[in-house]
């Protein structure tokens, strides 16, 4: 059944992963990472996207079937809806895949589709389906949708379709888990968090900081989801209190039109000079990058965990988030970071300038969010978790066998 137990005890699988996540060839090296470990627990095949208009098929520790990365979104579900569920029982069939992990009830259509298909030759699979943010709401926050009242109905009956013929269910947080329990009140739902090198961020807390700049970072894609046209209003107020504060955004522009408002911003309020953006760096000199700053802001609308908040503990910095999704899971107010309700420019602009002006407070916060971040998470246990969830699938096929 391509599924067996090792001398040692351990599960060994064959499992396919299923998403939107984009790799290089070779593979980054948080990625090179996690799958490397990852592969202790079986072999690993994904069907994901590759950086650029070229399909990828490559093995570093795991198997990589890469699709083009099309410059609109409803191009690249399309290619995931079409050409994945081929792909995917393609390896069902050829290379024995018995376990199919999708990490969204979107991207799953392909994986259910997938599954409905192998019964046909007496094939049968496991089926875990992951959610990693607010998946009713997302779609919306990060870009303009043309007729969205249509797109709202078949992406909703797109993740009915896929959380019904899921077998487990896995959350990154409290609120996510909340929400695939709402939808499929029955189904089993494992928590963990998402994968981060947290490894390469507790060590950048030696930095020293510029004691010439304050300095204010943001990490993550340029979308509205995220909120940083808050943080830009709210940084306006900063600086007329903190002349030395500057702010750092950093992410891939993933949506145009908004990344270039983000820019248009700027100069409206007369911060050039002040604010400076930058492309996705490699974890390494993201962690540099952290380490130098004296807090990082995570203004979002919606969010599912946030990796980039433990990341940012991790980094011996305090956090301001969005009292949204798994951000407050995460931060303690007051004492790790601070929380403000989403779109709030005045609170926000109120704690900046509170941990700018008392250093010695936002440092300690900073030495409480360390030592969370490394208690929270390890790569250790996020290997443990999946090779947990991974017995669990087994034991269903097993159960189905009998």
């Amino acid at each position: 059944m391509a599924l067996y137990l090792e001398a040692n005890g351990c599960i060994s699988v064959k499992v396919a992963f299923l998403g939107g996540a984009r790799y290089s060839q070779p593979l980054d090296a948080t990625s090179e990472k996690k799958w490397r470990l990852l592969s202790e627990l079986g072999e690993m095949f994904i069907i994901g996207f590759s950086q650029d208009l070229r399909l990828r098929r490559f093995t570093q520790h795991a198997h990589f079937y890469l699709l083009p990365k099309f410059p609109l979104p409803v191009l690249r579900y399309l290619a995931m809806f079409t050409v994945g569920p081929v792909l995917t029982l393609w390896l069902i069939l050829r290379h024995g895949v018995r376990i199919l992990v999708a990490q969204s009830p979107y991207e799953c259509f392909a994986a259910s589709v997938a599954k409905v298909l192998a019964r046909l030759f007496g094939k049968k699979v496991a089926l875990i389906v992951e959610s990693h943010g607010d998946f009713e709401v997302s779609l919306f926050l990060q870009r303009r949708v043309l007729i969205p009242a249509l797109y709202r109905f078949l992406m909703h009956k797109i993740a009915r379709f896929s959380l019904h013929h899921a077998d487990l269910l896995r959350a990154v947080s409290n609120s996510t888990h909340s929400q695939l329990r709402s939808w499929m009140p029955k189904k089993t739902v494992v928590q963990f968090p998402a994968w981060t090198d947290i490894d390469v961020f507790l060590k950048a807390g030696e930095i020293k900081k510029n004691k010439g700049e304050k300095i204010i970072i943001y990490v993550g894609v340029l979308i509205p989801q995220k909120g940083v046209h808050f943080l830009l209003d709210a940084f306006s107020q900063v600086v007329k209190a903190v002349p030395e504060a500057r702010l750092w955004i950093l992410g891939k522009e993933e949506n145009l039109e908004y990344a270039k408002g983000l820019k248009e911003q700027t100069e409206r309020l007369g911060l050039k000079e002040k604010v400076k953006f930058f492309e996705p760096v490699s974890q390494e000199r993201l962690a540099n990058y952290m380490a130098q700053s004296y807090v990082l802001v995570l203004p979002s609308i919606s969010e599912g965990l946030g990796r980039v908040v433990f990341e940012a503990m991790a980094s011996g910095i305090p956090v301001i988030g969005s009292n949204v999704g798994g951000i407050p899971e995460m931060i303690k107010d007051g004492k790790t970071g601070f929380l403000v309700l989403p779109g709030d420019v005045s609170a926000l602009a109120d704690r900046l300038k509170w941990i700018l002006k008392h250093l010695e407070e936002a440092k300690k916060m900073g030495e409480n969010a360390h030592k969370f971040a490394k208690a929270f998470f390890s790569v250790e246990k996020y290997v443990q978790n999946y090779a947990k969830l991974f017995e669990m699938a087994v034991e269903i096929l097993n159960n189905q066998s009998r």
